[in-house]
C-alpha cells in the first residue's frame, strides 16, 4: 500500500508520520496519536463535533487528508490547557454549565476559540454567527454563547 510521509505540528509537537493518501486528519488525531477530543459523528462535515484549528483556521478533520496538513500547524482541545490548568474557554463553559453530554464540546470550544484569537471581544451576534456551524442536541445555545462571551472577557 502506498503512503505518504507526513511531518506537522500538533499541539506545538513536531509529529512525522507515513499515512495513506486518503486518511484523514480525525483518523490520525485519533488512532495514531490517541488525541480523542475531536469526535466524529456526522462524517460529512456539517455537525463540527470533529473540529480542529488548522493554522489559525477552524477545520472539520473528517474532511482534511492528513497529506494536505503537512508543515501545518494543528491544535486540538488537548492542546489548549497549559501547566495542568484549563484554558479559559474551557473553564468558562464548565462555569456556565454549557457542557452536557460532551461530545460537541471540543468542536465549539475550537471554534470559538479561533474566534477569539482574530477578536477579543466579539458581539454575541458574532458569537453566534460563528458557532451557528457547530451543532449542540443537548444544551442549546444560550449557555455557550454566554461561555464565550465570559472567555472573551478574561485575557486569553
Amino acid at each position: 500500500m502506498k503512503t505518504t510521509k507526513v511531518t506537522f505540528r500538533v499541539n506545538d509537537e513536531k509529529v512525522t508520520l507515513q499515512v495513506r493518501p486518503y486518511e484523514t486528519l480525525l483518523e490520525t488525531l485519533r488512532e495514531r496519536l490517541d488525541l480523542i477530543g475531536a469526535k466524529e459523528a456526522c462524517g460529512m462535515g456539517s455537525c463540527g463535533a470533529c473540529t480542529v484549528v488548522v493554522n489559525g483556521i477552524p477545520l472539520r478533520s473528517c474532511l482534511v487528508l492528513t497529506p494536505e496538513v503537512d508543515g501545518a500547524s494543528v491544535t486540538t482541545v488537548e492542546g489548549l490547557g497549559k501547566d495542568g490548568k484549563l484554558h479559559p474557554l474551557q473553564e468558562a463553559f464548565m462555569e456556565k454549565g454549557a457542557v452536557q453530554c460532551g461530545f460537541c464540546t471540543s468542536g465549539m470550544i475550537l471554534t470559538a476559540k479561533a474566534l477569539l484569537d482574530r477578536n477579543k471581544r466579539p458581539t454575541k451576534k458574532e458569537i453566534i454567527k460563528t458557532i451557528s456551524s457547530n451543532i449542540c442536541r443537548c444544551t442549546g445555545y444560550k449557555k455557550i454563547v454566554e461561555a464565550v462571551e465570559e472567555a472573551g472577557k478574561k485575557s486569553l
